[in-house]
């Protein structure tokens, strides 16, 4: 089953040349893009179970034998990352082919937008999969050009102040990722993961925690951690909602999973571990008191993205078996809910005409089924019970609790103080944004409002929907943000073997070798 394991990044690709050759035909490019990730999805589900039953599935790129040639590796870990990737992909090109159609295809262009959605998705894949520091590069510059593009989409003074900043801030992550991959050579004479296992443990403590640090400082700044993550909530917010939220849910976990990747493979019980730690509980903290302050549905869910990037770096910096399964699960979790509300912030800001929390109101009444796709995913993010959010959590707090140290005490009492926190925040949302009554430049919804402060004097209304709720959600938006939620239930129902998905792949992690047997059956070089 090996030669499935390049598909999630050739089809894309290929999709995206197709897309361009469909420019003026935008129903054939938008079912190219669909098809292109269904199959993607059938094959990273394939490779996970073939993963799990035969070890680690590795391809050589061109027949070049590694380490000389780059090699794709889909291990437990790359094809569970794939999977939920795929299928989140999949969900927000629905949602934002609805979007695009009921615009007129103001925000999501799409000759321009498929094709380049579909080499974010070959990006995010290459990166996933990569057995080789440099195609991790490779993967990297790939998604983050294709999000240049998107992040503009519609060239607003705004967006482009906007896309400005990502694109320094990416850059000068992406210079860092480089310099650290060229010393990397100079000291190892190689980019191969699964040779470097032995190479970098050969090395001196004091150049093997240089090396460390520099690609610790690079991920870090793609993974948006705390002080690393200012850039941000100014950059995402910007973009059309379904770019958003694919953002939110993907580009930073790219991150993490490299964080994930070297420092279980490369770097294992590091000096770096309390100061992950560290790091974990302020980018939890900061994070989220920052979420609390906003008064903007995006802006704010932007700052909760930053601080549940702790507590996966929480369970990386424990280095257990309990902690990084724990953490690996978050991800699948975070994933999904954090892509689920920002497509729900989109549909706040369809019907309710704005984001800003002193300009909404009444979307409980007015829209029940928008409410209940915030929120069900809104709970799940604060981890109640009994959620995925919860489980999640309910791991790292038990493998810090297992830990006993002062450190991982204290990333405890600071996980629960940010779902405490994270909790308040979205009650706030839900209470001004949905609960109480409407604002009166809400549309439609203020018509009455406004009746009666001009003393009954009719004032116009436009035909409401047959629904009543004055503002037409798109049914493709409506059902794509519905079957993440599904979705997000759905990690609570077999949170269980996703859980044992996790431990597997933590425990591969950990011990290293499936991995480099699988690279070098007999014997790394």
């Amino acid at each position: 089953m090996t030669w499935l394991v390049p598909l999630p990044v050739v089809m894309p690709l290929l999709g995206a040349a197709l897309t361009l050759l469909l420019v003026g035909r935008p129903r054939a490019q938008r079912w190219v893009s669909l098809t292109v990730l269904a199959a993607t999805v059938a094959v990273a589900a394939t490779l996970l179970v073939r993963s799990s039953v035969d070890g680690p599935l590795v391809v050589e790129v061109g027949g070049w034998v590694a380490p000389l040639g780059i090699v794709l590796v889909a291990d437990q870990l790359a094809a569970l990352m794939l999977v939920v990737s795929a299928a989140v992909t999949l969900c927000v090109l629905v949602y934002s082919i609805g979007q695009g159609t009921a615009d007129g295809n103001e925000e999501t262009p799409l000759s321009v937008y498929h094709p380049t959605y579909l080499v974010l998705t070959a990006g995010v894949c290459n990166a996933f999969l990569s057995g080789d520091l440099f195609n991790l590069y490779v993967g990297f510059e790939i998604l983050l050009v294709a999000s240049y593009v998107l992040l503009t989409l519609g060239s607003t003074e705004t967006r482009i102040r906007a896309g400005t900043t990502y694109v320094v801030v990416s850059l000068l992550s992406s210079l860092i990722f480089l310099v650290a991959i060229g010393l990397v050579y100079a000291a190892t004479g190689t980019l191969n993961l699964a040779q470097l296992v032995d190479r970098l443990d050969a090395l001196p403590d004091d150049l093997r925690l240089v090396l460390q640090g520099m690609l610790l400082l690079a991920f870090g700044i793609k993974a948006a951690v705390f002080p690393l993550s200012a850039w941000l909530p100014d950059s995402y917010p910007t973009a059309p909602a379904p770019v958003t939220a694919v953002f939110a849910g993907l580009l930073t976990k790219v991150g993490v999973y490299a964080i994930i990747r070297t420092e279980t493979l490369l770097f294992p019980g590091g000096r770096t571990a309390d100061l992950l730690l560290v790091v974990a509980a302020l980018t939890m903290v900061v994070g989220i008191l920052g979420a609390v302050a906003q008064s903007d549905v995006k802006r704010l869910l932007s700052f909760t993205l930053i601080s549940h990037i702790g507590y996966m770096l929480f369970g990386v910096g424990l280095s257990t078996s309990l902690g990084l399964s724990a953490a690996i699960f978050y991800v699948v979790h975070h994933i999904t809910i954090q892509t689920t509300l920002f497509l729900a912030a989109g549909l706040v800001e369809r019907r309710g005409g704005s984001t800003a929390l002193d300009r909404l109101g009444g979307l409980a009444r007015l829209s029940p089924l928008l409410a209940v796709l915030f929120f069900v995913p809104a709970l799940n993010l604060a981890g109640i019970p009994p959620f995925s959010g919860f489980l999640g959590k309910l791991g790292l707090v038990q493998a810090g609790v297992d830990d006993g140290g002062a450190l991982a005490w204290t990333l405890v009492a600071g996980g629960l103080l940010t779902s405490l926190l994270t909790l308040y925040a979205i009650a706030r949302v839900w209470n001004l944004a949905f609960w109480r009554a409407p604002h009166p430049d809400m549309p439609e919804a203020g018509d009455a409002v406004r009746a009666a402060r001009t003393d009954g004097a009719e004032q116009p209304r436009r035909a409401p929907d047959p629904e009543g709720s004055g503002v037409v959600l798109p049914r493709l938006m409506i059902g794509s943000t519905a079957a993440l939620v599904v979705l997000g239930l759905a990690l609570t129902a077999v949170a269980g073997p996703l859980f044992d998905i996790s431990t597997d792949a933590a425990d591969d992690l950990l011990r290293r070798t499936p991995y480099v047997e699988a690279v070098f059956p007999d014997g790394a070089p």
